[in-house]
């Protein structure tokens, strides 16, 4: 071990059980942890990013939904041609999918196969949303 890490260890062994509780509740606002969640043998996870803690916080969104909002009526057969290339459902339950919209097309995708999915049906006069 290093001779710093020595020297913290030598000063957390002389703190008292109430300067100990002060020092894990500063740590835990200044590195935006919470001790009380242990994984895997008691450890304590760390964000990726211990300067910027507002960032930490808002974790970016990998998986998102494909909402069928509304078809037009004039439009519906060629949606459906879509929705059914798009999922691969058979004619009855691709019909039964937008016939009863707000419905899912698809859920738990990426970014890019969300926005691909939402421009294919929007091209066809469809109003589609992405959560």
């Amino acid at each position: 071990m290093s001779e710093k890490i020595n020297n913290i260890i030598e000063e957390l062994k002389s703190l008292t059980l109430l300067e100990a509780a002060e020092l894990v509740k500063k740590i835990e606002e200044v590195f935006g942890v919470d001790s009380s969640v242990a994984v895997g043998g008691g450890m304590v996870v760390m964000p990726s990013d211990v300067n910027n803690t507002e960032s930490s916080q808002e974790e970016e969104k990998t998986a998102f939904d494909v909402i069928l909002e509304e078809v037009p009526a004039p439009k519906k057969i060629t949606i459906l041609k879509v929705v059914r290339s798009l999922t691969s459902l058979g004619l009855k339950e691709a019909k039964e999918l937008v016939e009863s919209v707000p419905k899912f097309i698809k859920e738990s995708t990426s970014k890019e196969d969300a926005e691909e999915i939402k421009l294919k049906l929007e091209e066809v006069g469809a109003k589609v949303i992405i959560k």
